[in-house]
């Protein structure tokens, strides 16, 4: 008797229906107000979200670049002079400019590296570049708290790959250690990937430590600085400058969407290197390039970085006073020596969904929330982005606003599954 196996052959749709993802599972309580919420009006300090004036601090516009004049002036004059459309084409075939290659040239001369190349999309770019500069041989060393971006990329290696717990030094080089070993046996080099600023918590990549270790051991550094870019160093080139190691961090990765405002990144460092990236780059070599229009506004974005300070000193007013104002009062504000500034509370989810409620209706204060899986389920992260367009007297604002419920939460105001405003 011969038994015939039914086989069972699942629509991929269906799968969709049935689990729509971690975060898609909150969509119908969560859409448009807590997840993809529509921020309106002119950006800056002060907003508009549902009809109300919001005092956000959710834009990660650092030195005030989106609405700067001179940035505005040209952005409008670039799109009237090129359109959005020039030039049509990938680089490689036929959307190559002069200016294209004048901004690549300008950012690694403020990186102090021989080149540069352009990229349509930080997070985008960064997988390519991890996917290019790495094969079977190779072993990447990075660290526990790397951004989603750096992670998608190391999952296109086929190669093996060690993390080190966040910014612990002894245990990077016990990985370093690991990696040493098997690439004696391999044949392979290695690629050690950390962020200059880390985009939640604040804190710094130990760049000055790590660069220390290669006298000790052969590898390469990747440096994710979007956060540190035009905030971080004496001129604003980034966490490498603040530590004074623009020497030893072999690849600098910059976007333009943090302190330039503005949409694409680059990558800069050895000439050879950054010529194999633009000749293998997949995502670029395949992608349209990026609009004139854009190029234009980079580089006067770069020149305000460059010959502005003050937007940068501006910055790191509101930063200081928004943290030592935090401090002051009491509140956990991690590790932070940059502008990002978490704020950790104890609470559950609900009670995360019903502050936010409360900070956003009864005090106007639109800011980010952070919850479990991301952060310890009883912790609450809530994520502040001071920038050189708020002032003083939005930190005042904003540190009272903090006080009430950080008092309400202790007293249980907000417990319970029931959305409310206390």
């Amino acid at each position: 008797m011969s038994i015939i196996l039914k086989k069972f052959i699942v629509d991929i749709f269906d799968k969709i229906q049935a689990s729509e993802g971690p975060l898609g599972q909150y969509r119908k309580d969560a859409h448009g107000y807590f997840m993809f919420p529509k921020l309106e009006g002119e950006i800056g300090a002060h907003m508009t979200f549902r009809g109300r004036e919001v005092l956000v601090w959710s834009l990660n516009n650092y030195i005030g670049l989106a609405n700067h004049p001179e940035v505005r002036k040209i952005d409008g004059e670039a799109a009237v002079r090129w359109g959005l459309g020039y030039p049509m084409g990938a680089r490689m075939m036929s959307g190559q400019t002069v200016l294209h290659e004048k901004l690549e040239q300008q950012l690694a001369d403020f990186e102090k590296k021989e080149d540069a190349y352009l990229l349509n999309y930080g997070y985008q770019g960064m997988i390519s570049i991890i996917d290019n500069l790495v094969n079977r041989h190779d072993v990447i060393v990075y660290d526990a708290e790397c951004h989603a971006c750096i992670m998608d990329g190391m999952r296109l290696h086929v190669g093996k790959r060690f993390v080190y717990a966040h910014n612990d030094m002894e245990n990077l080089e016990k990985q370093l250690q690991r990696a040493t070993r098997l690439t004696e046996e391999s044949g392979g080099g290695i690629l050690l990937i950390t962020e200059g600023v880390f985009g939640m918590s604040g804190d710094l990549g130990q760049l000055d430590e790590i660069v220390k270790l290669k006298s000790k051991y052969t590898f390469r550094i990747l440096v994710d600085d979007a956060h540190g870019f035009g905030t971080m160093g004496k001129n604003g080139a980034g966490t490498a400058e603040h530590f004074n190691v623009m020497n030893g961090v072999d690849l600098y990765f910059g976007t333009f969407a943090k302190a330039m405002a503005g949409i694409g990144g680059f990558i800069a460092g050895p000439e050879v290197v950054i010529n194999y990236l633009r000749y293998n780059m997949r995502s670029q070599i395949f992608a349209k390039s990026l609009p004139m229009a854009m190029v234009e506004g980079a580089i006067k974005r770069l020149e305000l970085i460059r010959t502005q300070p003050a937007l940068r000193r501006q910055l790191w007013t509101i930063v200081r006073a928004l943290q030592n104002g935090l401090r002051e009062r009491g509140f956990d504000i991690g590790k932070t020596n940059s502008p990002v500034t978490p704020v950790y509370m104890k609470g559950q989810v609900p009670e995360a969904t019903n502050v936010i409620l409360d900070l956003r209706e009864n005090y106007g204060i639109f800011c980010s929330v952070v919850v479990y899986p991301v952060v310890p389920k009883d912790v609450i992260m809530f994520r502040l982005i001071p920038t050189a367009v708020h002032t003083l007297e939005d930190v005042e604002r904003t540190l009272s606003a903090f006080a009430a419920v950080k008092e309400k939460l202790a007293a249980g105001k907000y417990v319970g599954d029931k959305v409310r405003m206390a």
